[in-house]
């Protein structure tokens, strides 16, 4: 049996297409592939805007510049995910706080989000980042009653979960990233992600206000708009306005990403195939497989399990050409956030997870005799 990796991008001969149309066009960067993949994503998840850009962390540094962050604002966010989600606070200035996790969604637990925030003082902290983690939705419906609640901001981390959807409080189907609840929605297009474009990510938001301050952050904070400039010598004349990056994504990546985007839903629905075949062979054992509940649709970019001796079954998978992953050490455990006073203990959840998590196999181009193969190790070693 071939290499398996826990995840792999698949690029199509429409993929391939799409990017070589692209190579021979008049643009490879600042052109018209750019604002279609934006337009393109935005009526995927039912935002208003979209704003595309080098990458999710990018995506998550905009968020927070757009919405104002600043030296010694507090901002709470959760340990399980990608350090980026915390970092981008630290690069506006500002201080991260961490919420423990739900030990079955795990997500960021809403109860003791409104718990730490009934006990602090009045405006100790700005704004929320919640992040879907493995591809489940966050319940973005009560984190906007607790936001509005503490005059909070709140930028969801979705690079785990275009294509996840969950059922409101009103009945109402919400997909991840359509801004109904949330500020700021960002997503990341890494080759493990559902869309894959090399690098990428998006931002997506209903706020007329944020697309603009995003779109010219992404961009050195330059205009050229004629209406907009100060004064306007000619054609050529353009003026920075605030200091933004140079966060572009390239028209050749957004080329592959309109390509890719078009058959984004056949491949959540695989993912969710393929963890329904994981869910019936680990029933029995003792193994803790991904909680999902009736209001959620799961976009399944992970499928972690839960078992005793983890190390040993990474192991045992990795003599097996079976590259599974562990996700994540907690980013309040990181050398860098120990060194801000963090320590082990004070998120007992999240850590007791780590210990045990391991993520299996999961893209939609898994075949069924690969995934048997890696049913068959996990058994093997687990009973």
């Amino acid at each position: 049996m071939k290499n398996i990796s826990y995840g792999r991008q698949f690029i199509s001969q429409d993929d391939i297409n799409a990017v070589v149309e692209t190579l021979q066009s008049d643009f490879l960067t600042q052109g018209p592939k750019v604002l279609e993949f934006e337009q393109n994503f935005a009526k995927y998840v039912d935002a208003k805007y979209a704003v595309a850009v080098s990458n999710g962390t990018a995506a998550l540094h905009l968020a927070t510049m757009a919405l104002g962050v600043e030296k010694g604002d507090k901002v709470i966010t959760t340990p399980l995910t990608f350090v980026a989600s915390a970092n981008c606070v630290l690069y506006c200035g500002g201080e991260i706080d961490f919420v423990d996790i739900d030990p079955n969604t795990y997500l960021m637990d809403l109860d003791k989000l409104e718990d730490k925030l009934s006990k602090a003082a009045p405006n100790t902290y700005k704004g929320i980042i919640p992040v879907d983690f493995a591809g489940y939705p966050t319940q973005t419906g009560r984190l906007r009653q607790i936001a509005d609640k503490y005059d909070l901001w709140i930028i969801e981390d979705a690079c785990h979960a275009p294509g996840a959807k969950f059922i409101d409080s009103k009945g109402v189907e919400q997909k991840t990233g359509n801004g109904s609840y949330s500020d700021i929605q960002v997503f990341s297009f890494h080759p493990v992600k559902h869309i894959a474009t090399g690098e990428g990510g998006m931002i997506t938001t209903n706020s007329k206000e944020l697309f603009d301050k995003l779109s010219l952050l992404r961009t050195h904070g330059i205009i050229k708009d004629a209406d907009k400039l100060e004064e306007n010598h000619g054609g050529w004349y353009y003026e920075m306005q605030e200091l933004g990056y140079n966060y572009r994504l390239c028209d050749i990546q957004a080329a592959l990403g309109v390509s890719q985007l078009n058959r984004a839903d056949k491949g959540v629905i695989k993912r969710n195939l393929i963890a329904d075949n994981y869910n019936r062979a680990f029933k029995d054992l003792n193994i803790k497989t991904p909680f999902v509940d009736e209001q959620s649709y799961h976009a399944y970019h992970l499928y972690i399990i839960q078992v005793e001796n983890r190390k040993g079954l990474y192991e045992h998978l990795r003599a097996n050409n079976i590259f599974a992953q562990v996700l994540y050490l907690p980013v309040h455990l990181q050398p860098f956030y120990r060194n801000l006073g963090w320590k082990i203990g004070d998120l007992p959840v999240v850590e007791a997870y780590y210990e045990k998590c391991l993520a299996l196999p999961m893209f939609p181009t898994l075949t069924e005799e690969e995934q048997n193969f890696v049913i068959e190790k996990v058994i093997e070693f687990v009973k």
